[in-house]
């Protein structure tokens, strides 16, 4: 009876076992039954974001007039410039401009004191009167003179002298004309007007100074501004294309603020120089601007643009639809089904917001601007805007 009972103990514990044991496999059991009916039922979230349409935006490709420039840096010249200074000397009586002042051709500068020079006229002028009374006198002299000869009261030398003397005073008189002339000229030098019209700078001499000939300053710096030049560069290898363009018609010429973001004037290109400078490998141009606003200075850096050339009625795209990938360029094309698809494309000149296109897409198809990192061929997109062909046709300029 002893040896009953522990044996009896340990086929209880090995039938609890075995339930316990099976019970855990019933539940486990049942477990995957239930996850494997969600998994089913339920799609995964990285499904469920698959099949999500992506957000880009989008624009069709349109037919469009597009320009293409030859940027460059240039700087401002004045059209024509000019140092006013003396041509006698004399004290300064009157100054009639102010400083930075707008002034005419002709216009009256300064005023030297007029009275040394009148003087030598007055007095150039009194040895001519003086000269022709002595010339009347010595005509009538060869007139009698003459008379007598032919009744040879008077010999032919005294006729030879006579009008040896009546020649001399006709000289004379002569040299008294240029006399004058030049004393007429040093006093016009007295009234320093303005040979062009332009804008004055800083004024060097003051109301009572002495001025001299000989000075090596001037009195005043006179600047052309209206028109004014424009002076930049561009690559010799472009010197071909700019002679053509240049030979068909005159090229416009945009001169802009330095950072390309301000319009300061529309010129034409005036001169191409007649070198190419061998350090830098750039051609010097120059442009003339009629410069109404003044809004160009002597001086001032500018960025330039020179119209080449404008294509006319070729396909275009916003720049941005434009990716460059291993294979070269391309761009996602929405198809009708609001699907992408990946296409590779000739792309032609690019400017600021237009790529043009040789190949690849037509004219009405619609192409991704924005949201290309989310893309991949085959992928759904919502598109954001909804501009027609249409409508962009329209909007250019």
């Amino acid at each position: 009876m002893a040896q009953t009972a522990p044996k009896k103990t340990r086929w209880t514990r090995r039938i609890v076992g075995v339930v316990v044991a099976l019970a855990l496999v019933a539940g486990g059991y049942a477990g995957w039954r239930s996850w494997r009916s969600r998994a089913d039922h339920a799609p995964t979230a990285q499904s469920q974001q698959a099949s999500q349409p992506v957000p880009v935006r989008a624009a069709p490709v349109v037919p469009s007039d597009v320009p293409i420039y030859l940027t460059g840096l240039g700087s401002v010249q004045a059209f024509n410039t000019v140092t006013i200074r003396t041509r006698v000397d004399g004290e300064i009586q009157k100054i009639a401009f102010q400083e930075g002042q707008i002034v005419k051709q002709g216009d009256l500068l300064l005023q030297l004191d007029p009275r040394p020079f009148q003087a030598a006229l007055d007095q150039a002028v009194a040895k001519k009167a003086q000269d022709q009374a002595t010339l009347v006198s010595a005509q009538a002299d060869l007139e009698r003179t003459r008379q007598l000869s032919t009744r040879e009261f008077a010999s032919k030398q005294q006729l030879d002298q006579q009008q040896a003397t009546v020649n001399s005073l006709i000289a004379q008189i002569d040299a008294d004309q240029a006399a004058i002339d030049n004393a007429q000229t040093q006093l016009s030098y007295t009234t320093i007007r303005s040979p062009l019209a332009g804008r004055t700078g800083f004024r060097l001499v003051d109301q009572g100074n002495i001025v001299h000939a000989a000075d090596t300053t001037g009195i005043v710096d006179i600047t052309q501004i209206e028109p004014i030049s424009v002076v930049f560069t561009a690559p010799e290898d472009q010197l071909p294309a700019i002679n053509k363009a240049q030979a068909e018609s005159p090229l416009k010429v945009l001169a802009l603020t330095p950072n390309g973001k301000e319009t300061l004037g529309e010129g034409q290109l005036a001169l191409v120089n007649n070198q190419v400078d061998t350090g830098s490998g750039t051609i010097r141009l120059k442009a003339t601007f009629k410069n109404e606003n003044h809004a160009l200075w002597p001086g001032l850096s500018v960025s330039t643009r020179l119209l080449l050339k404008t294509l006319r009625g070729v396909a275009t795209v916003p720049s941005t639809a434009v990716q460059r990938g291993p294979q070269g360029l391309y761009v996602y094309v929405v198809k009708p089904d609001r699907t992408v698809e990946m296409r590779e494309v000739q792309v032609g000149a690019i400017t600021e917001d237009k790529a043009v296109i040789n190949g690849g897409v037509n004219v009405g198809e619609t192409v991704v601007t924005a949201g290309h990192y989310r893309l991949q061929p085959g992928a759904k997109v919502d598109v954001a805007n909804s501009v027609t062909t249409q409508q962009m046709v329209t909007q250019e300029p």
